[in-house]
């Protein structure tokens, strides 16, 4: 049975761990990143990994729960004012600064762990899910905020239109990391931006 870490040091270990499990399956993926792997990366034993994981598969959900902290993380304080044009503009801006400044490398912390655990682990699903409506969240509660203020459609859906921007930043960054141009990102998120104003208040 894993352990909660008791001293700060143990939790600085534990911390060590998924960091590098983390960077490693930012590397070469999932599949090709063992436990083995793991243990050399952080510099911890075996021992110290099975006291804190019971399973490759607990490593890799905390994994998911990381990268889900460093998109939200990396994004502020743009998410905690959601609530005017000015401000998702800017925001959407910050990500295509963000990728321009990477390389257009990385793509999505959250994204690019999809494909590799949501078909085999459902915990993980549920994971990657939840990283995703937090992600939705600032966002559709900007949208709320402006349509109760008279900026946005009294008739549009704050929900879709959260869910559809979040699709095409996913989207975006797909083709971005594949053809190493945040040109594509940015061209995905005008788009998002053209269609969120066009649901602007007719008034």
């Amino acid at each position: 049975m894993a352990e909660t870490p008791r001293t700060a040091r143990g939790r600085a270990t534990r911390e060590r761990i998924i960091t590098a499990a983390a960077a490693l399956i930012r590397e070469q993926g999932v599949a090709e990143t063992s436990l083995d792997d793991v243990i050399r990366r952080a510099g911890a034993s075996k021992s110290q990994l099975y006291l804190y994981f019971n399973d490759r598969a607990a490593l890799l959900r905390e994994v998911v729960a990381q990268n889900a902290d460093l998109v939200l993380g990396v994004q502020e304080p743009h998410l905690s004012s959601l609530d005017s044009w000015k401000a998702i503009r800017a925001w959407l801006d910050s990500l295509i600064n963000l990728q321009a400044d990477g390389g257009a490398r990385g793509g999505c912390p959250i994204g690019s762990l999809v494909g590799q655990l949501a078909e085999t682990d459902e915990q993980a699903r549920e994971l990657l899910a939840d990283g995703f409506a937090r992600w939705e969240e600032p966002l559709r509660r900007g949208l709320y905020s402006m349509q109760k203020r008279g900026k946005l459609d009294p008739n549009a859906d704050p929900d879709r239109l959260a869910t559809a921007t979040l699709a095409a930043i996913q989207g975006g960054l797909v083709l971005t990391q594949t053809r190493r141009d945040p040109g594509q990102l940015a061209i995905a998120l005008d788009a998002a931006y053209a269609y969120l104003r066009s649901h602007r208040s007719p008034r």
